[in-house]
């Protein structure tokens, strides 16, 4: 109901868009004619001279009183003796002379009256068949410019199932991209080598029986430069690139998508050897359901032609379909099978070497000051994608730039960390005293928890500043590179989680909204070491998979019944307990360090980490250390 509400507006704003047009086109119509009208009206106009008779003309030329006559064809026009003149009008066939004669004159009188006899000029002749062509003019003038409009509908029209895919030619040296552009992610690189070499050499692999694959489908996190790397494939293979998005072959209309897919392979088809990259084909590829109509349709319709042209009835030679995805889980089956995109490339988050040197490519261009450690900022940055780190680098210089500064120094990278982690500090965001203190006291809970926990990650800086929808942050980052978690991991940053709250409750006997987002954070992720790693009394079991359920796999709803999810419950409860105890064990026995912490943020509001060990030396704590977190 709501898509045809939202179909019936549209086709309204179109209504309304083409009424509108009508109506402009319309009005200045009519300016226009009434311009030409009243221009011609200037041209015609002249001062009006009163008309006598043949007669009447006649005994003025008797009396002497004309001095001349002009004869323009019939017509007759006499200038008195007093400069004024008037008309009368002739037989066009007859003498001016006998006429006169005729009706009185006397030959003396015509003897001294001078007589003049012009010929139609150019402009007269205008004059006189003006009246005839403007007319004309301006209904030619109607009809072309009513045509032109519907040329232009008709051409969009036509236009409307063409492809609207971008192309790079090979030789545009701008927006070129090689793999040498693109730091880190060497399997991919050499996943993709084969592809560049086929292109640029198919005769050995065609003359020993090989067949390259059809597609390549890049599958990775968000950031991770899924599409520089295809733009690098056609670089180094020094082919056409067509590229688009999977909502781009969408409309409201059944039909447009299949059509612009058509077009589409036969734009690469001429141009091949040839790459057709589509971004997010899951907004077009997902899994076909039983629903039929609207929308759905036409996206399957979609589909099924982009099958059919990958290894259908249509067989593309020479034409590589690459395609781009963060959720391959979504996909249609028959898009993965052996002949469609049978080989996959998988893009994983860059290790800390990655990282340093994509750094050092986003920092080309930017002057860096002698203080800047790049190896710095990657060991500060787990987790954070080639955008992120992308993003990191610019905000880095805009926050040099703002401050008048000429090159780029660590503290701004630093600060650019934060910004994008969590967001821009809200300085106007004024806490009272007393919620000061309660944020002080949150934030310092959770950093010795983190800090008295062996498998939890170090603490590297403590503030109550807000940032982002943060009133305050602990951000702890681990010392090495980490693909895996285990259950003690979890269970530490669930305390580590609940360090804040223990420490509120314990501090001034209440809690406050603040710890909401910890408690959230916590409860997923024990939910989570329940139902899908196995790390719970209930045994190695999976009862929730990742993503959206897909029809056709899987089942729709809970995977299990009432009853067991009662003890899933049972069993969340159970470490949720666990860590609350832990937690409060750790703040009430080292009370005086949670105390000198959470002084220490008042008074200054921000604690980075040698500052924040110092403190925990003092108090008997032993900072971590490199070696003590190995996985």
């Amino acid at each position: 109901m709501k898509k045809e509400n939202e179909n019936k507006k549209i086709k309204k704003e179109t209504t309304l868009q083409r009424v509108g047009g009508f109506s402009q086109q319309f009005v200045g119509t009519i300016l226009i004619f009434i311009a030409l009208s009243w221009g011609y009206s200037i041209m015609t106009s002249k001062e009006k001279v009163p008309t006598v008779s043949l007669s009447e003309l006649a005994q003025l030329v008797n009396a002497r009183e004309i001095l001349k006559i002009d004869v323009e064809g019939d017509k007759l026009v006499a200038t008195k003796k007093d400069e004024t003149k008037v008309e009368s009008k002739k037989e066009p066939s007859a003498s001016i002379i006998e006429t006169l004669k005729d009706y009185g004159a006397s030959p003396v009188s015509l003897a001294s009256t001078t007589i003049t006899i012009k010929e139609d000029s150019g402009v007269m002749v205008w004059l006189k068949i003006l009246p005839i062509i403007i007319p004309l003019l301006f209904l030619a003038l109607m009809i072309w410019w009513l045509a032109r409009g519907i040329k232009g509908a008709n051409m969009q029209a036509f236009s409307f199932g063409q492809s609207r895919a971008k192309i790079i030619h090979p030789d545009d040296g701008k927006q070129k991209v090689l793999f040498k552009d693109i730091a880190g992610a060497k399997e991919a690189k050499e996943e993709l080598s084969e592809i560049v070499e086929f292109l640029r050499s198919p005769k050995k692999f065609l003359d020993i029986g090989a067949v390259i694959p059809k597609g390549v489908l890049l599958m990775g996190a968000p950031g991770t430069g899924k599409t520089m790397l295809a733009r690098a494939v056609a670089g180094e293979a020094g082919v056409p690139f067509f590229h688009l998005s999977g909502s781009e072959f969408e409309e409201m209309f059944v039909g447009v998508g299949a059509s612009r897919v058509r077009d589409l392979f036969d734009m690469a088809k001429k141009s091949a050897p040839s790459i057709i990259f589509i971004d997010e084909i899951d907004a077009v590829g997902r899994a076909r359901s039983a629903s039929m109509g609207g929308q759905g349709e036409a996206r399957e319709q979609t589909l099924n032609q982009i099958l059919v042209e990958m290894d259908g009835f249509e067989q593309t030679e020479n034409v590589i379909v690459m395609a781009a995805t963060n959720r391959p889980d979504v996909l249609d089956v028959a898009l993965l099978r052996p002949g469609r995109f049978d080989r996959r490339v998988t893009l994983d988050l860059p290790d800390r070497n990655d990282r340093e040197a994509i750094l050092g490519i986003h920092a080309k261009g930017k002057p860096l000051a002698e203080d800047v450690n790049l190896k710095t900022v990657a060991e500060r940055t787990p987790g954070f994608s080639g955008a992120d780190l992308y993003s990191l680098m610019n905000e880095s210089a805009i926050l040099a730039a703002r401050e008048e500064r000429k090159k780029v120094a660590q503290f701004d990278l630093i600060r650019a960390i934060e910004k994008v982690m969590l967001g821009p500090e809200r300085k106007s965001h004024v806490l009272s005293l007393h919620e000061k203190k309660i944020t002080a006291y949150h934030e310092a809970g959770h950093a010795l928890v983190a800090s008295c926990l062996p498998d939890a990650d170090p603490v590297h800086k403590i503030s109550i500043i807000a940032r982002g929808r943060a009133g305050g942050y602990t951000l702890k980052l681990p010392l090495d590179e980490r693909r895996l978690m285990s259950k003690s991991m979890f269970l530490d940053d669930i305390a580590m989680s609940l360090g804040g709250y223990v420490a509120e409750k314990e501090t001034f006997g209440d809690i406050t909204t603040g710890p909401s987002n910890d408690l959230q954070v916590a409860t997923a992720m024990a939910r989570a070491m329940v139902t899908k790693y196995g790390m719970s009394t209930l045994g190695p079991i999976a009862l929730e998979s990742d993503g959206m359920p897909v029809y056709g796999r899987g089942v729709y709803g809970k995977e299990y019944s009432e009853s067991f999810g009662q003890k899933i419950d049972d069993e969340v409860k159970r470490i949720m307990d666990e860590a609350w105890n832990r937690a409060r064990k750790i703040i009430i026995d080292k009370r005086d360090a949670l105390m000198a912490i959470a002084e220490e943020l008042i008074r200054v509001e921000n604690i980075e980490r040698d500052e924040f060990e110092k403190l925990l030396l003092l108090h008997g704590i032993q900072p971590k250390k490199k070696e003590e977190i190995l996985v």
